[in-house]
């Protein structure tokens, strides 16, 4: 393998190059023609992340990259956007005392600078941007353990970066003001307003409109045909597919259903296609057939019912008008998921139903009283020969599970003893986890061997991420798409469900993968 590409997990390849000119036109050439069942490319500081549909085409990839030379990419004509910006970040005060100026100072410095868009990423308009004359440039670090919340509009920097944050998510940058222009909006073509080669100039004002929003969001509204009403939607009830595939350049994730293995399995009891949406629930949920239909639940293993009466999982269950459905809290396990025949209908964004948590995309979460409709597509045959395809265990009173990871890309960031030490690590998955990622502790954190920061670049699900804490984070399916903390290790796709099914407290290992 050519020392600048390297492997993330099994399908994916992360290419390192000398500058952001470079990615640009790896980036260019790699979206005009793709290389062989390659899914996405996402442009990075220094870094171009190629996806593929299989591991054996991955492996293909590597031999394609070592001789891969793509031609400079053509330039289009740059808009001039202008970002209004109240200077009220609560680490304007701190940073810019480490950087050895007046707050004032720094304001001046972020304003009187022109920003070029270098590409997209993280989130749906969240937009890479840096100074247009180079020597403006300032190294900005990033916190040592990123905040758990941004607020929407929050205006930010890392690294030599300056970008906004369309909506509240996770995030490691400084945060110096806020703004309110709308950074995406579904409806627009391209519906992030900063696109790469744009300049961008930052106004400060001392107050702001409060009519504008940092993002707005358009769902499309099939028709439909109400099948079940939903009495009590548990903790979390969503709608998921297989997500939005092949859209990183707008910093968009595939999102979709966080244990694939489940939704497949259930979508193919009811003989739906394998991209049907379904719900997947946290905590149990209770609902009402308003006509006959049949359903299929997997995923955590707990009890169901269907008009009193104890049925199987992974099994296709005939539901009669006016029965109530109850799916019990998980015994062991996290996500529930419930196929209907047919398929549900939902509001789409980029054509997906998928709720994305991290961005917003996508319906809304469920609420108890709401309304589930069903497609009018006529539905295939149904297999009943199926098993529940859960995989993670009781251990006494542990919820016990242990995935398959190839190492790094980022491995050369942590020592020999580090490496062995995150494998021989039995890690607790703690409360702050969701459906963008887990959040891992354990009594001795990863040490790096390397200082100094990673600059943004692609991210999978399954990334491990090592932040200056050294507490991992393993992204899920919500997750960003890009980032800057080294990735020790990268969990194979298919063992991505297995970290979906494990709820707060619950124990993780990790063990190599053999390539």
């Amino acid at each position: 393998m050519s020392s600048n590409v390297k492997r993330v997990g099994t399908r994916g390849l992360i290419v390192d190059l000398p500058d952001l000119t470079t990615v640009m036109n790896y980036y260019a050439a790699l979206s005009a023609s793709p290389l062989d069942h390659q899914t996405d490319v996402v442009a990075a500081a220094r870094t171009v992340l190629l996806t593929f549909d299989s591991p054996t085409a991955t492996t293909r990839a590597i031999e394609t990259l070592s001789t891969y030379s793509p031609a400079a990419a053509e330039r289009t004509a740059p808009r001039d956007i202008e970002i209004d910006v109240r200077y009220d970040g609560e680490d304007i005060a701190t940073l810019a005392t480490s950087l050895g100026m007046g707050e004032n100072e720094l304001i001046d410095w972020h304003t009187s600078t022109t920003w070029v868009a270098a590409f997209g990423g993280f989130a749906p308009g969240f937009t890479y941007c840096v100074p247009e004359d180079a020597s403006r440039a300032l190294e900005i670090p990033r916190r040592d353990t990123p905040r758990i919340a941004v607020p929407a509009g929050a205006v930010a920097l890392a690294g030599d970066f300056s970008a906004v944050y369309p909506r509240t998510s996770p995030g490691g940058w400084q945060l110096i003001g806020t703004t309110n222009t709308p950074m995406w909006d579904s409806t627009a073509t391209p519906p992030a307003l900063v696109a790469p080669g744009d300049r961008v100039h930052y106004r400060a004002v001392a107050t702001l409109d409060d009519d504008r929003a940092t993002a707005r969001h358009h769902l499309d509204t099939p028709p439909r045909r109400p099948v079940f009403t939903l009495d009590d939607a548990g903790l979390q009830t969503l709608y998921q597919d297989l997500g939005r595939q092949g859209n990183g350049n707008l910093g968009v994730t595939t999102s979709g259903s966080a244990d694939r293995a489940s939704a497949r399995t259930a979508n193919a009891a009811v003989g739906n296609k394998r991209n049907a949406t379904l719900l997947e629930n946290i905590g149990g949920l209770s609902m009402t057939a308003l006509t006959e239909t049949v359903i299929c639940v997997t995923g955590a293993d707990a009890d169901v019912t269907v008009g009193g009466r104890p049925v199987p999982l992974a099994t296709p269950t005939i539901v009669p008008a006016g029965a109530e459905v109850v799916v019990k809290q998980a015994r062991l396990g996290f996500r529930t998921y419930i196929a209907v025949r047919g398929g549900l209908i939902a509001d789409t964004e980029l054509d997906s139903a998928a709720t994305d948590m991290l961005s917003g995309l996508g319906p809304e979460p469920l609420s108890s009283g709401d309304q589930i409709a069903m497609s009018l597509a006529k539905p295939q045959s149904a297999n009943s020969l199926l098993t529940n395809p859960l995989r993670v265990e009781r251990d006494g009173a542990d919820v016990v599970g242990t995935v398959r990871c190839v190492l790094g890309p980022r491995d050369d960031w942590f020592g020999d003893d580090a490496v062995e030490q995150f494998f021989n690590t039995t890690f607790t998955v703690t409360g702050d986890s969701n459906r963008v990622g887990l959040r891992l502790e354990s009594d001795a954190p990863l040490r790096r061997e390397r200082d100094g920061e990673l600059p943004s670049e692609g991210m999978v699900a399954g990334s491990v991420q090592i932040p200056p804490s050294g507490q991992p984070v393993l992204f899920l399916r919500d997750h960003a798409v890009t980032g800057g903390y080294p990735v020790i290790a990268t969990v194979i796709n298919e063992d991505v469900d297995i970290a979906a099914q494990l709820p707060p407290g619950a124990k993780l290992r990790f063990e190599r993968f053999p390539l």
